[in-house]
This record gives structure tokens, sequence and C-alpha cells, in this order.
């Protein structure tokens, strides 16, 4: 094993495809986590790994990953989730948020 690579960031995103991630969401290690209780997340942690996606030229798809799909997250978090990203999305620069 070596030691992990530090990829630089693209100065201009990919103009020739559009790439997107299924990001992962952080849980909040500090909550319950008790079943059926509402999802915790840690939105720092989340909206951070994301910013750093974009900081990359990929696009965010949220719902993709199958934590996303009703196998962990419950709708309110979802939603919550899809508006946090896409205002967060707006506000890194990334036009492309919808």
């Amino acid at each position: 094993m070596r030691e992990p690579v530090a990829w630089a960031p693209s100065p201009s995103p990919p103009a020739s495809r559009l790439a997107y991630a299924a990001a992962h969401v952080v849980a909040d290690p500090l909550a319950a986590h008790l079943p059926g209780s509402p999802t915790a997340l840690d939105w720092d942690a989340t909206l951070g790994f994301r910013r750093h996606l974009w900081s990359y030229g990929l696009r965010v798809a949220d719902a993709m990953d199958t934590a996303q799909r009703n196998a962990g997250l419950d709708w309110t978090a979802m939603a919550e989730l899809i508006r946090r990203s896409a205002a967060e999305a707006r506000a890194f620069g990334d036009c492309r948020a919808h």
C-alpha cells in the first residue's frame, strides 16, 4: 500500500461529459438513532462532502445512494437533504443545481 493520492481540483468543470456522484450522507454520531426515530444527519459533514465533490466538477445526484432510497433516510430527511444541497450548490457557485 502507498500513501493516498491528493488530487488537485480541475480549474474548470469537465466540458465533454457530465459526471454525477452518488454522494453518501454522514450520520450524526451523537444522535440516538433509535428505530422509528427521525433520521439524524451531520449536516456540516454531509454538505462539506458535497462541496468537495463540486470542487472536482462533479454533480451530485441525491437519492442515488441506496441509503437515500428508503433504506436509511426517511422522507422528511430526504426532502431536507435535497433542499439544503440545492441551496448549498447555488451558494458554492454550481449553477447546474436543480
